[in-house]
């Protein structure tokens, strides 16, 4: 008998004009780090976010550090960033010249806590310059509140896995000074790798693209910084495109499917999905559970990978991880309660509904099985 087909985690939905602009970039000969699609994709990006500037990057990381760099951050400052978030929200303060204050997360929405935020901001002597508030698994932060505490620093929006989430009706990527989006290959919206940085301060989209393209004022080789080589391709720009004018499709898809894993484990006492706010309303970029612990996740991960079905665990605490140990965190153990508990279903928004039964169908095999060896 053969085996099932390989359901995968997330993976890019390419049912558009992907192939038609591939070949138009051939056709024309663009197919480097300038080109019509890049600046079209700028246009859609600052458009779709409400925003009046937007800058094409190499990646989220890249994005991440030339808006820390245009917020004014530089050797020896210190950023406030969540402490459950994915590594390069911190290596890009890392990059940047600053050193990373962890803050722990809520669970309410398990994103940046604004209470610990103003603990951290009343001591002024901390060094803290800017603010990182990561939207996690889709779900945007308290960005009002995030801001209100803040004061005068800068907050920066991570917004890379929440494009097509909004947060009191205004669309993530439009919510602080800097807006960051990635164009993974894991994401909703992918370009096979890419950024973008969104202000609506011109001298500061003037500065981050400037930066990005080697600080070179002019045609001749003379540099007035020191630059980056964090251009997006023609070619990145291209799929990015064909893939932004499916987004609301792609969007809905995924929070179908996150409609249906959550009447899945209805009941259910040993999982429970992540957090959704009244003041958010989620992209459902990945689809995650919450288990009892990290045993219970890996239990969980087996079982679906016996079924050939992709799960994995989601981010850990940076704060006690090898690298960043000697930064500051102000911490309460939320994040450290959340690492290796919480597991990301299939949820790519092509993801057909005979494979999400199969899903669900592991995933109440696996609750049988737990049953079973309670008994």
């Amino acid at each position: 008998m053969a085996k099932p087909a390989w359901i995968p985690l997330s993976v890019p939905d390419l049912r558009g004009r992907e192939a038609e602009y591939l070949a138009q970039c051939v056709a024309d000969n663009w197919v480097s780090s300038a080109g019509p699609f890049v600046t079209e994709l700028e246009v859609r990006m600052a458009s779709l976010a409400g925003r009046d500037h937007a800058v094409a990057t190499v990646n989220g990381t890249t994005a991440l550090h030339l808006a820390l760099i245009a917020a004014g951050v530089g050797r020896g400052d210190r950023v406030i960033v969540p402490d459950w978030t994915f590594g390069a929200s911190t290596n890009a303060i890392y990059h940047a010249g600053g050193e990373p204050y962890f803050v722990d997360v809520t669970l309410e929405s398990w994103t940046l806590d604004p209470e610990l935020v103003a603990d951290v901001v009343a001591d002024r002597d901390n060094r803290v310059r800017a603010v990182i508030a990561v939207h996690a698994l889709g779900h945007p932060a308290d960005m009002e509140a995030i801001r209100t505490v803040a004061g005068d620093l800068p907050v920066i929006e991570d917004a890379a896995g929440a494009i097509g989430a909004t947060y009191k009706g205004r669309r993530a990527g439009g919510l602080g000074d800097f807006g960051v989006f990635s164009f993974n290959g894991n994401k909703t919206v992918t370009a096979g790798g890419g950024g973008m940085v969104l202000t609506d301060d011109e001298t500061s989209a003037k500065r981050i693209r400037h930066l990005s393209t080697q600080a070179r004022p002019g045609s001749t080789y003379v540099h007035d910084a020191i630059g980056f080589n964090y251009r997006m391709t023609n070619l990145n720009a291209a799929v990015g495109l064909a893939q932004l004018e499916r987004l609301d499709d792609m969007v809905a898809a995924r929070r179908r499917i996150a409609a249906r894993y959550d009447d899945a484990i209805t009941g259910r006492d040993d999982v429970a999905a992540m957090p959704r706010t009244a003041w958010a309303e989620s992209s459902c970029w990945l689809y995650s559970l919450k288990t009892a612990s990290a045993t219970d996740a890996g239990s969980l991960i087996d079982e679906f990978a016996k079924a050939r079905i992709e799960a994995r665990t989601f981010w850990e605490s940076l704060a006690g991880q090898a690298p960043y140990r000697s930064a500051p965190s102000r911490l309460t153990g939320i994040s450290e309660s959340l690492s290796g508990t919480v597991v990301s279903l299939p949820c790519s928004s092509h993801l057909t509904g005979a494979e999400q039964d199969r899903v669900v169908a592991a995933l109440a095999a696996w609750r049988g099985a737990a049953l079973e060896k309670a008994a």
